[in-house]
């Protein structure tokens, strides 16, 4: 009995001891992955923040340095892109002045008529006898009438012949026959569409220029455009017209639609006929360019600082308009090409570089 005991007190014992051991590594190693899982986190900070979490925040150390650039004078010859189609230089949509039943169409679709040539007459009986009738009344009126009745009669007769006229249709000008929409014996109303006749001796087309582009457009200037009918060669155009008054379009930008003329075109190209080209102005423009980072602009006022013969600096007033791809027109100020300007550039850079220690590469613009 007495060594049954003993061996289980041995026994107790050493589970104790095993218990305490594997309390014992588990605490070490919750402890080992605290300290790594801490130290990842450190580094992680570290890397991105430059400091530890513990220590304020510093401010990126800047470096102020000047760089030089020179004032260049470039000479350019302006091209302005256009694209549109034509129109005929006249259209004439031929109505009917008068109601009735068509009695005559004298003309046929693709027909050559020259101006004041008759087109389309309808039924004339009741104007015909109106005038007819009225004439017959001014003749009596004239034998024993009064001069009131005279004149009323008179009056009633140019009316009536008016209204005989308007019974037939006549060309505006020499042209062609682009379309008919009457038959004889068709029943029309005054007002009523009946034919279409254009002029397609000359052509014209609308070009939308930008209101920056339109200082280089002048009337009588030429345009060089380009068909996809006509792909032999280019054809030629003049600016026929510039309207007194620009537009502003949906993209917040002003324009002038501009109209051109092509004199003699051939017969190739028909009125709907879509086409791109050009506009070049006449003679070459010099302009002096500039980098628009040596421009600073305060409270609506733009200036450069000018390097002097003997070294020294010296803010001057300019007016610039930027021109795109950092560079910029000059527009007024006392500036020539060759001219030095100084440009101070700030480059932000880590905190290693204020005490000489290597970190991240410092890169300069």
């Amino acid at each position: 009995m007495s060594e049954n005991k003993s061996e289980n007190q041995v026994r107790n014992q050493l589970r104790k001891k095993q218990r305490r051991q594997r309390i014992k590594r588990l605490i070490t190693t919750v402890v080992i992955i605290a300290l790594i899982g801490g130290g990842l986190f450190l580094y992680n900070f570290y890397k991105e923040n430059e400091r530890f979490p513990w220590a304020e925040k510093r401010a990126p150390i800047s470096a102020v340095r000047e760089v030089e650039a020179q004032v260049t004078e470039s000479i350019f010859t302006t091209t302005i892109d256009l694209s549109g189609y034509v129109e005929p230089n006249e259209i004439q949509k031929v109505l009917l002045r008068a109601t009735g039943t068509v009695t005559d169409v004298f003309v046929k679709e693709g027909e050559q008529i020259k101006k004041g040539d008759v087109l389309i007459a309808i039924d004339n009986t009741d104007q015909l006898y109106n005038v007819a009738s009225l004439e017959a009344d001014l003749e009596r009126i004239l034998l024993t009438g009064s001069e009131r009745d005279r004149t009323l009669t008179e009056m009633k007769l140019e009316s009536a012949r008016k209204k005989l006229d308007y019974t037939k249709a006549y060309a505006n000008f020499d042209g062609v026959v682009a379309s008919v929409n009457v038959n004889v014996g068709d029943y029309f109303d005054a007002g009523s569409p009946a034919m279409t006749i254009i002029d397609r001796s000359t052509l014209k087309a609308t070009v939308e220029i930008d209101e920056i582009d339109m200082q280089y457009v002048q009337l009588g200037q030429k345009a060089v455009l380009y068909f996809d009918s006509y792909p032999d060669s280019s054809i030629d155009a003049v600016v026929e017209y510039i309207p007194m008054i620009g537009r502003y379009t949906n993209q917040g930008i002003g324009v002038m639609d501009v109209e051109l003329k092509i004199p003699s075109p051939p017969s190739t190209i028909a009125p709907g006929y879509t086409f791109d080209g050009s506009i070049t102005s006449e003679g070459e423009t010099k302009i002096l360019l500039l980098p628009q980072s040596a421009v600073t602009t305060s409270r609506g006022s733009s200036s450069v600082t000018k390097k002097l013969e003997d070294g020294t600096t010296a803010r001057v007033p300019v007016t610039v308009k930027y021109l795109g791809e950092g560079m910029s027109q000059l527009l007024s100020g006392d500036i020539k090409a060759g001219d030095t300007l100084v440009i101070r550039r700030t480059d932000t850079s880590n905190p290693f570089a204020a005490i000489g220690v290597s970190g991240p590469q410092m890169r300069m613009f």
